[in-house]
């Protein structure tokens, strides 16, 4: 069966004031010719924005996946997972290695079997200002004048300053009003939660830090704690790593996923996401309860070692316990 393109009513724009949409459409993938992919079936609905507009970031791609039911049911109300890097979660050929997650194809299968429950999945796009928009900057506030050079040189490797509390502020102000005003959603913290590899996972991490009362649950994948591509430096992630232990919540009421291969720039994690863990449990987290950290032998940081574990994190933000 061939795709079907709907486009989008242009009146929905008008229920939020600070984000403006063009050229959207819809792909209702329950029809749509099954891709290439390990998982081939897929239902649920696509939805695609271009250039939505923001007052904190540049404007960007949104994409929207409705559940199956969703369609069927105008009643019934959904979670919410906001995930970074849009382009590479539904769809090949947009990325850096041209791979997708196939969240999508995930999503289909895990609610056929009853593994995890329906939720919306909200994708914006990253930039060209990707690595700032993913670097915290509030870690590095209170660097030491010695180590001020470090700061200089990922300046300088990514051609400025840290955006993470822009791109937050994005999402938290313009991106999820929006959603909750035009979608049928739980907008409460217990329904929203956040997912991200390497930089994504970083910025997910400073997500619940920064707003424990909007993301009840984050998964970082590939936390790239490091933060530089050129050096491994441990004060770097030590200065992140010091800045979530006094700034998490205490996991009464959050839960926090984290996991990394051993592959490839995956292979620089396991010292990093140790300090991490021993923060962790400073914090009070349970591991099983509120808390998980897996390590995955042979994988590497690439698209195709995240789709592969995809089940993973996804039974941990909404899994049907």
């Amino acid at each position: 069966m061939k795709n079907i393109i709907i486009p989008f009513a242009l009146g929905i724009i008008a229920l939020s004031a600070c984000v403006k949409t063009e050229n959207s459409t819809v792909v209702n993938t329950e029809t749509a010719a099954p891709k290439t992919d390990t998982l081939n079936d897929i239902a649920g609905t696509l939805i695609k924005f271009q250039d939505m507009h923001s007052q904190f970031v540049d404007e960007r791609n949104v994409e929207i996946w409705l559940p199956p039911s969703y369609a069927r049911d105008g009643n019934t109300r959904y979670p919410v997972i906001y995930m970074h890097d849009g382009q590479v979660l539904f769809e090949r050929g947009r990325g850096f290695s041209s791979q997708e997650w196939e969240v999508d194809e995930w999503m289909t299968r895990l609610i056929s079997e009853g593994k995890v429950k329906e939720a919306i999945i909200v994708a914006p796009w990253n930039s060209p200002k990707r690595f700032r928009e993913y670097q915290p900057s509030k870690p590095f506030l209170k660097m030491s004048e010695a180590d001020q050079a470090m700061r200089d040189s990922l300046d300088q490797e990514y051609n400025g300053g840290p955006l993470a509390d822009e791109y937050l502020r994005y999402i938290v102000e313009e991106l999820k009003p929006y959603i909750d005003s035009t979608y049928r959603t739980h907008t409460n913290k217990q329904n929203t939660y956040m997912m991200g590899s390497s930089m994504g996972g970083l910025i997910s991490i400073y997500a619940i830090a920064e707003y424990p009362h909007v993301f009840q649950k984050v998964a970082c994948l590939s936390t790239h704690f490091p933060v530089s591509l050129r050096v491994n430096e441990p004060r770097i992630s030590n200065y992140i790593i010091s800045y979530l232990k006094d700034n998490l919540p205490d996991g009464s009421d959050n839960a926090i996923y984290f996991d990394y291969g051993t592959l490839t720039l995956d292979s620089w994690y396991a010292p990093h996401q140790k300090r991490m863990d021993s923060a962790m449990v400073v914090l009070g987290y349970d591991v099983g309860r509120n808390w998980v950290t897996r390590q995955f032998v042979g994988a590497e940081h690439s698209e195709v070692s995240w789709r592969e574990r995809l089940d993973v994190p996804l039974a941990f933000l909404i899994g049907n316990e």
